[in-house]
């Protein structure tokens, strides 16, 4: 092997915040280790950040710093380029860049390949360079590795993931102290677990673009945000909280990807799980992943979604595997959504009114006799099966009269179209006194 295959591999850092600092400074830790791994070094030779000083703080005399990222990708001495800036605008014209550029990308851009991908993919293609992101889903959890390569010998059926850690610690706080969601994210807001603008994870739409790429390399279909169903956890109430509890169940925020023979279902929003299962004990910040597979049943992935050094570790190990295959030729590579560019799926995505599965219903109901048989007769008209019926006193959890009854009631499997249509006929009964609430539920089994 001649010198020139042994040189360290030159990395290019933009952005040195807090998933930046942490991969400068997990490589720089564990450097020998990684060497030892990758078959040569891997060194950040250039960082840019429009806050040199904090950079300077960072890397010290390590690497060469700059402000303007532009000035890392024209730079011929480096070998990849790690994007860390985030968001679809200004990030996506340098990825493109860079690859234009013949560099190597790494990104932990969920939003940005959720959105863009099949264009970024595509140029990437075309120039023979590598798009790794592992670090997009799930943090350091190493979910993308497990569904391109552990499991290819099986034919995905689901994966349903815990993606977006500031939502899970919400629900986790909104259980455990009865309390309802805006006192809980002043909280999380309070403690760093939320940003000062929330949205994007309160939504869904964090968890959302991470799903959308689940699916993508699930079942080789092109990445298509813009089809997904996307939903938060604003209209949660303790009260629904308190009842799934009751009968056995944990509501989490989930991504959901499921191969049906038609197509495939994309969503994104709570749902009740069995307490049974390990993915409804996961609390705090933390996220997982469960996987079905035909041959290896359900597999589950574990860990930290976020924070500086776990995020980086999956950073790193994209480093790791563009070092391993730099003098590869491209055909060699794994495809970037795990099927080859010319067998990617036409599955569409299916609309929601098509969508499998069951559901949590609660109706603030009249106290009266017969308002129970006009419900479940709503219900059988549409062709839903009811798996179990409870009736509470709406004063046990709101404090009001007695002449008013909360109605909850679980169903077995049926089509959102066929729900949403038994909803309105159910929403119209004068004895039916507010919004029903519906939450959609999953045994995943």
């Amino acid at each position: 092997m001649s010198q020139e295959q042994l040189r360290p591999v030159r990395v290019g850092l933009l952005g040195i915040g807090t998933v930046g600092g942490g991969t400068f400074t997990v490589l720089k830790r564990n450097q020998e280790e990684i060497r030892r791994r990758a078959g040569r070094g891997i060194e950040v030779t250039m960082v840019a950040d429009l806050n040199t000083a904090l950079a300077q703080q960072v890397v010290g005399d390590a690497a060469q710093i700059v402000s303007d990222a532009r000035a890392v990708i024209a730079n011929p001495d480096v070998d990849v380029v790690v994007e860390l800036i985030g968001g679809y605008g200004i990030a996506k014209a340098l990825v493109l860049e860079a690859i234009a550029a013949g560099k190597h990308v790494v990104t932990a851009n969920k939003a940005l390949l959720a959105v863009h991908g099949t264009e970024i993919f595509a140029a990437a293609r075309a120039k023979g360079v590598i798009v790794a992101f592992e670090a997009a889903v799930a943090g350091g959890i190493p979910i993308i590795k497990a569904l391109r390569e552990g499991l290819t010998a099986n034919q995905i059926q689901w994966v349903a993931g815990i993606i977006n850690g500031t939502t899970n610690f919400i629900l986790s706080e909104m259980r455990d102290k009865g309390l309802d969601f805006d006192v809980v994210l002043k909280e999380a807001q309070r403690l760093g677990y939320a940003e000062a603008d929330p949205t994007f994870d309160i939504e869904g739409v964090d968890a959302a673009h991470k799903a959308t790429l689940l699916s993508a390399i699930a079942f080789g279909i092109p990445v298509q945000f813009d089809k997904a169903h996307v939903e938060g956890i604003t209209q949660l109430s303790a009260t629904d909280i308190k009842y799934a509890e009751q009968l056995g169940y944990r509501i989490k925020l989930l991504g959901i990807a499921r191969r049906r023979d038609n197509g495939v279902e994309l969503r994104t929003h709570p749902t009740l799980v069995p307490m049974r299962r390990l993915i409804a004990n996961v609390e705090g910040a933390m996220n997982a992943v469960l996987v079905q597979g035909d041959a290896v049943g359900t597999t589950m992935y574990y860990g930290k979604g976020a924070g500086s050094e776990p995020t980086a570790s999956a950073v790193v190990a994209d480093l790791v595997d563009i070092a391993r295959l730099l003098d590869a030729a491209p055909a060699a590579r794994v495809p970037y959504l795990a099927f080859q560019p010319d067998e990617m799926s036409t599955l569409p995505i299916l609309p929601l009114d098509e969508v499998i599965t069951s559901f949590y219903l609660r109706l603030r109901v009249a106290d009266k006799a017969g308002v129970l048989a006009k419900i479940t007769g709503i219900l059988a008209e549409q062709g839903i099966s009811i798996d179990a019926v409870i009736q509470r006193e709406a004063d046990e959890v709101s404090g009001e009269g007695g002449n008013q009854t909360d109605l909850i009631i679980l169903t077995h499997d049926t089509s959102e179209g066929g729900m949403n249509k038994a909803l309105a006929a159910m929403q119209a009964l004068p004895t039916v006194l507010a919004p029903i609430v519906r939450v959609r539920k999953e045994e995943l089994a």
